[in-house]
């Protein structure tokens, strides 16, 4: 898939309505389409809006370590909070910020941060488990 191509489809899953990839082909074209859009980037920043605190960071590690981040992230010991949650994530600096959420929507969103004005933006909401395995 070429680079417009890409950047096309990373916008279609950008929109109001949530999409969801109906099949493996889908989950893996837009796998390579966050990494060539991460790898244009110059810092990203992750947000995950999930049913709990255990998913949400289960998701940031999963995307992380697709992106080749590793592990990184540490969680204050003691920081637990009950119910939906936002945890955000910069890539720089792998710091985190964790706190209730009460919205509807479920997914990661990915904001790049790209001298190219084209590519620069938020992108999402993808399925939490996309990177996973």
């Amino acid at each position: 898939m070429n680079a417009s191509a890409q950047l096309t489809l990373l916008k279609d899953y950008s929109r109001l309505e949530i999409r969801i990839p109906q099949n493996d082909q889908e989950r893996e074209d837009l796998r390579q389409a966050i990494l060539w859009i991460c790898g244009q980037s110059e810092a990203e920043n992750f947000g995950i809006c999930a049913d709990d605190q255990a998913s949400a960071e289960n998701a940031l590690g999963q995307y992380l370590r697709g992106l080749d981040y590793g592990e990184a992230i540490a969680m204050e010991p003691g920081k637990t909070i009950e119910g939906p949650v936002y945890l955000k994530c910069q890539s720089q600096s792998l710091r985190f910020y964790l706190d209730s959420y009460d919205g509807d929507y479920r997914g990661v969103l990915i904001s790049c941060q790209a001298e190219d004005d084209t590519l620069a933006g938020t992108y999402g909401y993808f399925p939490l488990d996309l990177f996973a395995g």
